[in-house]
């Protein structure tokens, strides 16, 4: 099931690409941290995270569940990725908790959305691991475009999500927050409205709970406009089909 199936893509030339454009954006942001690069390898092989990660690339997105699971666990990927980290970037349903948090390398899941998803990965983290592990890292999701069609708490709902995870939930450490946001937009009409309104979320959780901006992460951008994402304060960027290649549609 993952082995590959379309026409060869340069994956390495497709990284230092995607690399060197964040370094030209970061030219104008002098001050500003490098953000993490998460490669989004949905629907592709394992073979191509494999190639990814040769060339240095070290984080890696999943956006369903069966295929985190096979890629995780994959003989070849934890054979030559000994240091992969993978990120779960979809919507995740409460009868997949488990499933997913006995994985290997699993390193982020950033798409907590409610109290009742954040009370049950903490629940279930502190049964599968003992108290010597680390809390489970997580993101609040948040939806600023307001389609139905996407996961995500509303903005106006986020702070609050976010002070009770960090005052209940000890095994959990969020760490930041992030959307998806609407696909298409014209940057000709001026600034994203999905960008400028999580760095908003961002700043007032700064405020309300004392903390410095460079303390909370905002994972926005995708391959369409992660530089974009950059120069409005992303510092994680979701990159796909500009380094894998176009994907095949998921059936």
């Amino acid at each position: 099931m993952l082995r590959r199936t379309m026409a060869e893509f340069d994956i390495k030339a497709g990284l230092q690409q995607v690399l060197k454009r964040i370094d030209e954006v970061l030219l104008q942001r002098p001050k500003a941290a490098k953000p993490l690069l998460v490669a989004v390898s949905k629907t592709k092989p394992a073979d191509a995270v494999i190639e990814a990660y040769k060339t240095g690339q070290r984080d890696f997105g999943e956006n369903y569940v069966q295929e985190l699971v096979e890629k995780s666990q994959h003989p070849e990927i934890l054979a030559q990725c000994p240091d992969i980290k993978w990120h779960f970037i979809g919507h995740l349903q409460n009868n997949k908790i488990n499933k997913i948090l006995s994985l290997p390398n699993l390193h982020m899941i950033q798409t907590v959305d409610s109290e009742k998803l954040a009370t049950k990965l903490d629940a279930a983290w502190s049964k599968l691991k003992p108290d010597t592990e680390p809390p489970l890292r997580v993101l609040i999701q948040i939806n600023t475009s307001g389609e139905e069609a996407k996961s995500g708490i509303e903005t106006k709902e986020a702070p609050k999500l976010y002070q009770f995870i960090s005052k209940n939930l000890k095994h959990l450490q969020l760490v930041g927050i992030m959307t998806i946001g609407a696909f298409g937009f014209d940057y000709s009409t001026g600034p994203n409205p999905d960008f400028v309104s999580l760095m908003e979320v961002h700043r007032s959780i700064c405020e309300a709970n004392s903390l410095t901006p460079n303390s909370v992460l905002v994972s926005m951008g995708m391959s369409n406009d992660y530089d974009r994402a950059i120069e409005m304060g992303s510092t994680v960027v979701r990159v796909g089909s500009s380094i894998f290649g176009h994907r095949a549609v998921k059936a």
